[in-house]
């Protein structure tokens, strides 16, 4: 999530759902919450701490950032963080959010959808993973976003920057 919050130094505003669409901050429904240190970081440690529920889908907490916070003004993006996806069909949870997240006269969609897979957490199947990477990956590909999907690899010994692009050195 850090890094996430890296990429963008300063934004005008910053919301942050958990998958039903719920604001993991109380009181933000349909705000957003200010940019500044302070938060970025209470985000971060919240991300850390988080246990609740979850019905492993992202399509209520998408619909949800699109119907509350997209604007004609704005360029909107969202981030999606998992590791399963249990719905019933991958093409249904595409519809569903294809059919809000419309593209406009030049083909641009209301809303970028980025995904971030974070790898089977033990003891799970493996099966769910792999649908949470391919319906996130034609996801992306939908809503002009960008999928990345983290391994257990090898962790890099020393990370040193190159051209201003962060390189990990086995």
């Amino acid at each position: 999530m850090a890094e996430i919050l890296d990429i963008y130094p300063r934004v005008r505003g910053i919301q942050v759902l958990d998958d039903e669409g719920k604001p993991m901050f109380g009181g933000s429904f349909g705000k957003w919450l200010d940019d500044s240190t302070a938060q970025r970081q209470q985000i971060v440690e919240r991300m850390g701490s988080w246990r609740s529920y979850s019905n492993s889908s992202p399509v209520e907490g998408i619909e949800a950032a699109v119907r509350g916070w997209w604007a004609a003004d704005k360029r909107i993006s969202v981030y999606v963080l998992g590791d399963e996806f249990t719905g019933d069909s991958i093409q249904y949870a595409l519809d569903a959010v294809s059919g809000i997240n419309k593209a406009d006269w030049r083909g641009r969609t209301r809303v970028r959808i980025h995904g971030i897979g974070f790898p089977a957490p033990g003891g799970t199947s493996s099966f769910t993973n792999a649908r949470f990477s391919a319906l996130m990956r034609s996801m992306c590909d939908q809503n002009e976003g960008t999928f990345v999907g983290l391994t257990r690899g090898k962790q890099c010994k020393a990370v040193i920057e190159v051209f201003g692009v962060r390189r990990g050195i086995e």
